[in-house]
C-alpha cells in the first residue's frame, strides 16, 4: 500500500484530573490543533489538506490519542507537525477552542444514550475518576485557565508518557530517527503517574441508581456494574461471552427483545477495561410503555444465561465471529496502528493476530459461565436511565431491586444525585 496510519499515544486522560479540573485533558486535546511555535492552527489545517491526509485526536479515561493517516512520501512531513503539536503547542486562542468544547458539551448533553452511559459510570463508581464524563462540564471547561492547561500539558506530555506507533508503509529505523530529531518541552515534568489510578486503589461496586430527567421519546436504560482491568486473562473469554449474550444479532438479548417481542430497536452488552478494573453492562432504548417488559426480558436472560450457560454451538459461533472481526479490522493500517499504540501505551505484550485467535480459541464453556456469574447478575448491576417520568422507570426496575443491596435511604440519595 502507499499509505501510513500514524499516532501519539500520549498516557493521561479523565483519571489523571483533580476533580475541580475534570475535562482539561479534552480541552488539552483540542488545544493542541490551535498552534505551534513553528505553525498557526490555520497553517496546520492547510498542510494536512494539501497532503490529502486525516488529523484527528481522542481522549478517553486513560489516555489521549492524536493520530493521522498520510500517503508514505509524507510521512515525514506529518510526523514533524504532529510532534510540535505534542510537544510544542501554543495554547493559544483558548476563549474561542473553549466555546467549541463547550458546544461539544451541549451536544452530548442533547444525546439521550451518551447522558445515559455518563449517569451509568457515575452509579457504578460513584466519586471515582473512573465514574466522571471524559468531556467534563460546562463549569469545569469554562474555568479553566491557559496556566492550567500548560501546567498539565508539563506535566504529562513527556517523551516518558508518550509512545508513537504506525503503520503501513514504512520502515522502522526511519521512525526511530523522526522521533530522536523531536525536541520535547524543556519544562520540569514531574511525575505524571502520581495522578492515575492506582493498583493498591480498592474497588467496590454497591448497585445504585441514577434517573436523569429528559424529555425524550424513548427510555434509554443501562444496567452495569463492575467488569475487568485490561491486563486479565479473563478478557477474551469476556469478548467470546459478550457475542453470546447480547454483542451480535444472533445473540440472546438481540433476538429476544428485539427479533421476537420487538420491544426495542437498539439492545446490546457491551464492556471497557481499564488498567486497574473495568465495567460491564447492557443497554436498551424503548418507548414508555415497554420499559418494564424489556427490562423484564433482559433479567430474566442474564439469570437463565447465569443458570445454564451457553450451548457450544453460541460459544462456536461467537468465537468465530469475534476472530473473524478482529482480522477483518486488522486489515486497517489505521486499527493496526491502534492496536500497537493503545498495547503499548497500557503496558501490555503486543499480540500477534495468530496469538489473539490462539486465545480466542481457547476460550471454554466454563469460563464464561464463571464471568456470567461472577459480572451479570442482574439485582447485583446498577441501573441508570435518561427518561420523561422517573415514575415510569421505578416501577419497572422493582424485580431488579428486590434482593439487590439498594434500600430505600440510597434510592433516594442515588435519584437526588442523578437527577437533573
Amino acid at each position: 500500500m502507499r499509505s501510513v496510519a500514524l499516532g501519539f499515544w500520549i498516557g493521561t486522560g479523565s483519571t489523571s484530573e483533580p476533580a475541580e479540573q475534570a475535562g482539561i485533558s479534552h480541552l488539552l486535546e483540542h488545544m493542541l490543533f490551535r498552534g505551534t511555535r513553528l505553525h498557526s492552527s490555520e497553517e496546520i489545517d492547510q498542510i494536512f489538506d494539501a497532503m490529502g491526509a486525516e488529523i484527528n485526536a481522542g481522549t478517553d479515561k486513560e489516555a489521549t490519542s492524536v493520530y493521522s493517516r498520510v500517503l508514505d512520501r509524507n510521512l515525514e512531513r506529518a510526523f514533524g507537525v504532529m510532534g510540535e503539536m505534542i510537544f510544542a503547542p501554543r495554547l493559544a486562542e483558548l476563549e474561542a477552542e473553549r466555546e467549541v468544547v463547550l458546544e461539544e458539551i451541549a451536544m452530548y448533553e442533547d444525546d439521550p444514550q451518551d447522558v445515559a452511559f455518563d449517569a451509568l459510570g457515575g452509579a457504578i463508581f460513584g466519586s471515582h475518576p473512573l465514574g466522571r464524563a471524559v468531556i467534563g462540564t460546562a463549569h469545569t471547561v469554562g474555568a479553566t485557565t491557559r496556566e492550567q492547561l500548560a501546567a498539565f500539558h508539563a506535566r504529562h506530555y513527556v517523551p516518558a508518557n508518550i509512545v508513537i506507533a504506525a503503520a503501513g508503509s514504512l520502515d522502522h529505523d526511519a521512525l526511530v530517527q523522526m522521533a530522536a530529531a523531536l525536541e520535547p518541552s524543556r519544562a520540569p515534568s514531574g511525575d505524571a503517574s502520581d495522578d492515575a489510578v492506582h493498583a493498591d486503589q480498592a474497588f467496590s461496586f454497591p448497585a445504585r441508581v441514577r434517573f436523569v430527567r429528559k424529555d425524550t421519546e424513548q427510555y434509554h436504560v443501562c444496567l452495569g456494574g463492575g467488569g475487568l482491568a485490561r491486563d486479565d486473562r479473563r478478557r477474551f473469554a469476556l469478548r467470546v461471552l459478550e457475542g453470546v449474550l447480547g454483542a451480535t444479532s444472533s445473540s440472546r438479548l438481540f433476538q429476544e427483545v428485539r427479533e421476537r417481542r420487538g420491544l426495542a430497536y437498539s439492545v446490546y452488552v457491551f464492556s471497557s477495561l481499564h488498567a486497574h478494573t473495568g465495567d460491564v453492562g447492557v443497554y436498551v432504548g424503548t418507548r414508555p410503555e415497554h420499559v418494564g417488559a424489556s427490562l423484564e426480558v433482559i433479567a430474566a436472560e442474564l439469570e437463565r444465561f447465569i443458570r445454564d450457560g451457553a450451548t457450544e454451538d453460541e460459544l462456536e459461533r461467537s468465537r468465530e465471529n469475534l476472530k473473524g472481526r478482529v482480522v477483518l479490522a486488522m486489515e486497517s493500517t489505521a486499527a493496526r496502528m491502534s492496536h500497537l499504540g493503545g498495547a503499548v501505551i497500557a503496558g501490555l505484550p503486543v499480540l500477534t493476530i495468530d496469538e489473539v485467535i490462539e486465545r480466542i480459541d481457547a476460550v471454554r464453556a466454563d469460563d464464561v459461565a464463571e464471568l456470567a456469574r461472577s459480572l451479570f447478575d442482574p439485582r447485583a448491576l446498577s441501573v441508570a436511565c435518561v427518561g420523561r417520568d422517573e415514575g415510569v422507570f421505578r416501577t419497572a426496575i422493582e424485580p431488579l431491586r428486590a434482593g439487590s443491596e439498594i434500600g430505600a435511604d440510597e434510592d433516594a440519595r442515588a435519584a437526588r444525585a442523578g437527577t437533573r
